[in-house]
């Protein structure tokens, strides 16, 4: 009896030692799968996103594939709008003297030959005394030669006061020649002027036509030759000047047209046509000027704007897809292609939760492919697929936007 019972005991503790291993088994496999799991990246970008048929429905998802279309490629380059040094005037007095009037504002029209300002000065009289005086003394002058010339030729004078009289005659004509033409750059009539009508001020003229860009002088203050009054500039000769990198220049042609938008006015659109092609870099950019004449609307356009212009090159065919069908994240664009893959969280609920039944609701699932983006025209853009899409692959067309918001705020379901 005694041995039987040895027997039993013995048969006890084998079994609860091998009942203490299996649990220490289970206990050692189960912390290796928790950090497994808790090694899986959870901050991983979501690549595909899966939305049920009311969804695409409710928020207008239209699919398509990639088409071939005849596109016209461009050259992206930033610039500058410049007006040219000969429609440029940096107007000045020809003589010093006081500002008496000024007639224009900044931002006045002018025409070629308007009067800008006026000035006076004392020496404008002694000018127009000097011109009387000088056509008196030629009478005179005229006068005495023709009295020593017939003595001369009746022998009862001397040539010495013949040749007097002659050289005097002609330095007072050279003199009245220099006086004449100074009272006219002075804008002053010669013949209007005399012993009752003798002006005291010179009136400053636009030598071209523009607007009025600055203007240095006031009423009262003195200016001289050096001192500039106003400067007037002509838009209407404004030019753009494209910096082109020299990896573009071999596309650029001599009347390619060129599309531009200022920097602080990006919703209008201006054209120019390339005129010039420059054969030097600028400075250390290593970019090249290629100059364009503005065409059409000039409105706004100051010369020193920065600008950023698209010129238009020669059309190719080439796969694209409508603008819409392309999103940009983290500085990179992307289409959504129709795959059979699942989001990587449904891979993860099926492991974690064991089957059951449920109501089965169809989803299309797509997936976030990486894109380069090429030229734009006429709604559609360019593409190469950073991975191959395979023809015919249907992709989101119009709304792709709902599925990047999708994937952005965390694949959410709904």
């Amino acid at each position: 009896m005694r041995k039987k019972h040895i027997i039993i005991y013995c048969i006890t503790l084998s079994l609860l030692a091998i009942s203490c291993g299996k649990k220490e088994e289970t206990a050692e496999k189960t912390p290796e799968k928790t950090v497994q799991k808790a090694e899986k990246p959870a901050d991983a970008p979501q690549m595909i996103a899966s939305l049920t048929e009311e969804q695409i429905k409710a928020v207008g998802i239209m699919m398509g594939t990639v088409e071939m279309k005849d596109l016209t490629s461009t050259v992206k380059a930033n610039g500058t709008l410049s007006v040219p040094n000969n429609s440029k005037a940096r107007i000045t007095s020809l003589y010093g003297g006081i500002i008496k009037t000024l007639t224009v504002q900044v931002g006045s029209e002018v025409r070629k030959g308007q009067v800008i300002a006026t000035i006076a000065n004392p020496e404008f009289i002694r000018l127009q005394e000097d011109y009387l005086t000088t056509n008196s003394r030629i009478t005179f002058a005229e006068q005495e030669y023709r009295r020593q010339r017939e003595l001369f030729d009746n022998d009862a004078g001397a040539k010495k006061n013949l040749q007097s009289s002659d050289a005097e005659l002609k330095a007072l004509r050279t003199r009245r020649a220099s006086l004449l033409r100074q009272l006219q750059m002075m804008g002053i009539s010669p013949g209007a002027v005399n012993n009752t009508n003798m002006r005291s001020g010179l009136v400053i003229t636009s030598p071209i036509n523009g607007t009025v860009s600055s203007i240095s002088a006031q009423i009262g203050s003195y200016v001289d030759v050096s001192s500039p009054v106003a400067e007037v500039i002509d838009n209407q000769s404004i030019h753009l000047d494209l910096q082109v990198y020299e990896k573009d220049l071999p596309k650029m042609r001599v009347g390619q047209i060129v599309h531009f938008n200022l920097t602080n006015n990006p919703e209008t659109e201006y054209d120019a046509k390339v005129y010039s092609i420059g054969s030097s870099f600028e400075n250390e950019s290593k970019t090249i000027s290629v100059h364009c004449n503005v065409i059409g609307n000039r409105a706004g356009l100051i010369d020193g704007m920065s600008i950023t212009g698209i010129v238009s090159l020669e059309q190719t065919t080439t796969p694209a897809v409508p603008n819409e069908a392309i999103v940009e994240a983290d500085g990179k664009f992307y289409v959504f292609v129709e795959t059979d893959k699942k989001p990587e969280e449904d891979h993860d609920e099926e492991e974690a939760k064991p089957a059951q039944p449920k109501k089965e609701v169809k989803t299309i699932n797509f997936e976030k492919t990486e894109v380069v983006k090429g030229s734009s025209d006429m709604g559609y853009t360019a593409i190469t697929p950073v991975t191959n899409i395979a023809p015919g692959t249907k992709i989101v067309v119009k709304s792709a936007f709902f599925i990047n918001a999708k994937l952005v705020n965390g694949g959410e379901h709904d």
